[in-house]
């Protein structure tokens, strides 16, 4: 069973930049979809981004697309969220999420993932 342990989240001033970090307890280049989610107080739980397993093939959610970058490290089994120009709407507390699909060149921010680690909290302030 695949784990994953966010980190990286913490106070921001709008404008400022956090860089998000996902281990996962295995391989997960060619293996598994993995995305990040969002969850604000009183809010469902929101895709943010994702990434293939193939790597050929990232998405982005509208509120974010041109501020976030999500990328891999394929040897450290790694994921990475580089958020900047940061908001207040941004605030919440961001899952990493991963699903088995080998070989995907595809991937969704439905929150339909099997795995998921339990959060890391960002807060923009005004």
């Amino acid at each position: 069973q695949l784990q994953l342990v966010e980190s990286g989240g913490g106070p921001v001033q709008t404008g400022g930049s956090l860089r998000l970090s996902c281990a996962a307890s295995g391989r997960i280049v060619d293996y598994y979809v993995i995305a990040w989610f969002r969850q604000a107080p009183g809010k469902e739980r929101e895709g943010v981004s994702c990434f293939s397993s193939s790597g050929t093939s990232t998405e982005y959610a509208d509120s974010v697309r041109g501020r976030f970058t999500i990328s891999r490290d394929n040897t450290k089994n790694m994921v990475y969220l580089e958020m900047n120009s940061l908001k207040p709407e941004d605030t919440g507390t961001y899952y990493c999420a991963a699903d088995w699909n080998p070989q995907s060149t595809t991937c969704t921010m439905l929150p339909t993932y099997a795995y998921w680690g339990n959060g890391t909290q960002v807060t923009v302030s005004s």
